[in-house]
């Protein structure tokens, strides 16, 4: 069998606990980055949060100094964004954005627009927000994040354990922080679109991650009764399972992100679209990234510290053979087969090779680990 055969199946054996210390000091090196991008630099607000008003112009030839010196003969260039766009019907457009609370002076700069590109100003697009308005959608984004937390945790708790939703939870927040930080480090604009993307990458963030974590609890409940592999060995075997399903499931859910990045935004220039698909296309790639890579090895960090799995890890040290790869082999008859065909050797590959002599070893390790139950004893006559 191929190895992308295996790959696919589930069969493949990538040994990510070696993977995990480089890649996680990679990540901590990426969220402190974004943590101090936005202690120093901050975010690019849009006029939602901070207030101001926006003009749209109309034009052909209007350029982004002539739009700049028409705000230079009110006082409002400093801190101003000009933008040129194509709406939806391929029209140029001019996007004025400048921090003026003002109605009355909100028109009268319209007014100036329309005379420097000789339009009517009916033909200049005005919006005028004030700043308790951003403030408000501060607030609830904020509020839905909590409350989000909160209920999450508390049913991961219950369905799962609470070691699983912590570990859930530092896999969102990384998602977050570092999504949150590349907004911060290249400038992006930060709209009431890009919070919506916010909150649904949470989900699937999560989806992942609760993925992995049902495959786990099912291999814990196998391979726990002979008490033999150690939780990073389980976790190991699980992350094998579930890889291409979590690749699969995040290629299929960026296929529309990406369209409506490069046909919506790109294409017919809607920003709104650019500002929702952006967010999500990188809450995407961190979430599938976090469910292998920050909630899986935190988990495994908690799980090992119980009285149990110290025992078993101890027991894997004295025998040497902590980072053992032999599982049980898929087809246990032809195992037993071979076994009684081959006589078991009393060395065995740390790999799993699949050669006969280790089928044998493995299916006879099986039969030892889980004895066959006694039979009933008929009923006395």
């Amino acid at each position: 069998m191929s190895g992308f055969s295996r790959l696919y199946r589930g069969q493949n054996d990538v040994d990510f606990p070696k993977l995990w210390k480089p890649v996680l000091t990679v990540s901590v090196v990426l969220v402190l980055i974004s943590i101090g991008s936005l202690i120093f630099r901050g975010l690019n607000l849009a006029i939602d949060f901070e207030g101001g008003a926006v003009w749209e112009v109309p034009s052909e030839s209007l350029t982004v100094s002539q739009a700049t010196d028409v705000l230079t003969k009110f006082g409002k260039a400093d801190g101003s964004k000009v933008q040129v766009v194509t709406d939806a019907k391929g029209d140029r457009i001019v996007r004025v954005q400048a921090d003026t609370k003002d109605i009355n002076e909100s028109q009268k700069i319209a007014q100036a627009y329309a005379d420097k590109v000789g339009r009517n100003v009916e033909d200049i697009g005005t919006n005028t927000v004030g700043p308790s308005w951003g403030k408000e959608i501060t607030g609830q984004a904020v509020r839905s994040l909590v409350v989000f937390l909160v209920l999450i945790t508390l049913y991961i708790s219950w369905q799962l354990e609470w070691r699983m939703a912590l570990a859930a939870i530092v896999g969102v927040v990384h998602d977050v922080v570092l999504t949150v930080g590349v907004y911060s480090v290249f400038g992006f604009e930060v709209t009431p679109a890009t919070v919506i993307s916010f909150l649904t990458i949470l989900g699937y963030s999560l989806y992942d991650t609760i993925v992995v974590y049902d495959r786990l609890k099912e291999n814990s409940a196998r391979y726990d009764r002979g008490g033999q592999y150690t939780y990073r060995a389980i976790m190991r075997r699980s992350l094998n399972q579930v890889m291409m399903r979590s690749v699969n499931t995040t290629l299929v859910s960026l296929l529309p992100v990406i369209s409506m990045l490069v046909i919506g935004a790109g294409v017919y220039g809607q920003v709104a679209l650019r500002d929702f698909s952006l967010a999500l296309l990188i809450g995407l790639a961190s979430g599938a990234y976090s469910s292998i890579f920050v909630a899986s090895p935190v988990l495994a960090w908690l799980k090992e510290r119980e009285p149990k799995y110290v025992k078993i890890r101890q027991r894997a040290i004295d025998r040497g053979d902590l980072d053992r790869a032999e599982w049980i082999p898929v087809d246990l008859a032809a195992a037993a087969a071979a076994s009684s065909s081959v006589r078991p050797s009393s060395t065995v590959s740390a790999e799993g090779t699949g050669t006969a002599t280790a089928t044998a070893v493995k299916a006879d390790q099986y039969q030892r680990s889980h004895p066959p139950r006694p039979r009933k004893q008929g009923k006395r006559r």
